[in-house]
């Protein structure tokens, strides 16, 4: 088919641009194409010139409710976290008998990975499901010559196909993501990066939740789990991110029904539900955590799941900083979408959702940037003979770190991981790193907005992965 070999098709004009367009052109208002509405940049500009002028013509009052507002934005944080590392419990998960097996499409982008193409096949051939329900697509961008090589030698099996993706703007994988989906032919998709080893009954588990949950249950997560930790501090510190994200705080969020931001891989989906809110907006670089809150405003719900995939960290600062600053730039875009209309955004997803998105999403993008400067002032604070914060003030910061200590040591006690105790140990000298690249994040959303900064996988050595049968593992 156009020159290529018959496991290969490539993605037409007309699907293409699809691909690239149509949920921007079917979905104006939820796109991220356009970084600022008129009225969000005026509001911005209001909100500056009035903080300026309270602050020239009123210092003290203005300083007294900006810390008001901080000590109420951490507070809820603190609580938020607290809570999760304390609700522990274990994410119980059936296991959807083998007689039951709908088709699955497996969709797999790949973009210069032709070093863990072979690995990745292997992988997904320890999946506990009948290859003839398994619709995998490896997908490929035309000028990844390497890559495309490698899926070719890879796809070896009938229900392996590689969709060949014309290099196209936005060089993104919600693009690449969309230009597969139209050819899923799956009842349910999952969506595994090319350094993915998920746990072989992570499928069943899904199809589990899908037949016990609500018919508007559209997503359910399952976690992401560091097997390379030991590579690195920064892959240690990584590991123990994870391990709070996806073993507390998402689970906490799932179990009180509240819209939470997916992770970029082993999210697992009704096919009709992605397709009925327009798939994924390629031009937003975390295309996960809008399609999270985007199912939300459209009445679909999210769950989670135990059955862990296991993924690569970055191993230096150079890729952690720069899989950081894309991370940080989507949830900016994610944010200021979901901000167009806050009324409408409220009203679709609830109050209450739409209040813990701020908190989860908004506060996280105010805490990368403010991780820095806090840190600096409270090393200052701590070894100066000067009061430069109250003792309200450091008392809360302090509350903060030791919190987030916290649970990095109890996320121990679900992971098995005892590194996560090295890392909490640690852990305050990390993350004034957030913001050299919320600052880089920045810079990018205004002049690269959809740029994705690729990371590279294959790059350390991992640990073998000992999978037990139940599917607590």
């Amino acid at each position: 088919m156009d020159g290529f070999p018959s496991k290969a098709t490539r993605v037409g004009d007309a699907q293409l641009d699809d691909a690239c367009n149509g949920f921007q052109r079917a979905h104006p208002h939820r796109s991220a194409k356009r970084r600022l509405y008129f009225t969000q940049a005026l509001a911005i500009a209001l909100f500056i010139g009035a903080l300026g002028f309270a602050l020239a013509s009123a210092p003290r009052p203005t300083l007294a409710a900006l810390s008001a507002g901080a000590y109420v934005l951490f507070t809820a944080a603190i609580l938020l976290r607290l809570f999760a590392a304390a609700h522990l419990r274990p994410v119980l998960t059936r296991l959807a008998a083998p007689a039951q097996t709908p088709a699955y499409t497996i969709l797999c982008p790949l973009y210069r990975e032709a070093n863990v193409v072979a690995d990745l096949v292997t992988a997904l051939e320890r999946l506990d499901y009948p290859r003839t329900a398994l619709d995998i697509k490896l997908i490929v961008e035309d000028d990844d010559a390497d890559t495309l090589a490698a899926a070719l030698a890879a796809a070896n099996a009938a229900h392996l196909d590689v969709i060949i993706v014309p290099a196209r703007r936005p060089r993104t994988k919600p693009k690449a993501l969309n230009a597969a989906l139209s050819s899923a032919r799956g009842d349910y998709v999952v969506i595994y990066d090319a350094e993915d080893r998920p746990h072989p009954q992570q499928l069943r588990a899904a199809l589990a939740a899908f037949e016990d949950g609500a018919p508007n249950l559209a997503c359910v997560q399952a976690p992401l789990a560091i097997d390379n930790g030991e590579a690195s501090w920064i892959a240690r510190q990584f590991a123990a991110e994870y391990a709070i994200l996806f073993g507390e705080l998402l689970p906490l969020l799932a179990s009180l029904r509240l819209p939470f931001p997916l992770g970029g891989t082993s999210n697992h989906f009704r096919i009709n539900a992605l397709r009925a809110v327009g798939g994924w907006d390629p031009y937003n670089v975390t295309e996960d955590a809008d399609l999270g809150y985007r199912l939300a405003r459209d009445g679909y719900a999210s769950a989670v799941i135990a059955p862990p995939t296991y993924e690569e960290a970055p191993v230096t600062f150079g890729a952690w900083l720069a899989q950081r600053a894309r991370w940080i730039k989507g949830h900016i875009q994610t944010w200021l979408v979901l901000m167009r209309d806050p009324v409408r955004s409220a009203r679709e997803m609830g109050l209450g959702a739409f209040a813990m998105m701020q908190l989860v999403l908004g506060g996280g993008i105010v805490a990368a940037f403010v991780h820095g400067p806090l840190a600096f002032i409270l090393l200052i604070a701590a070894l100066s003979p000067y009061d430069l914060l109250s003792p309200s003030a450091f008392a809360l910061a302090m509350a903060g770190y030791c919190v987030a200590v916290f649970s990095a040591l109890t996320a121990v006690a679900l992971s098995g991981n005892f590194s996560h105790v090295r890392a909490a140990l640690t852990m305050p000298f990390y993350w004034p790193l957030a913001t050299i690249a919320a600052l880089r994040a920045l810079f990018e959303f205004i002049f690269k907005p959809h740029h994705w900064a690729k990371t590279a996988h294959g790059v350390s050595r991992r640990k073998p992965i000992a999978v037990r049968g139940d599917a607590r593992a």
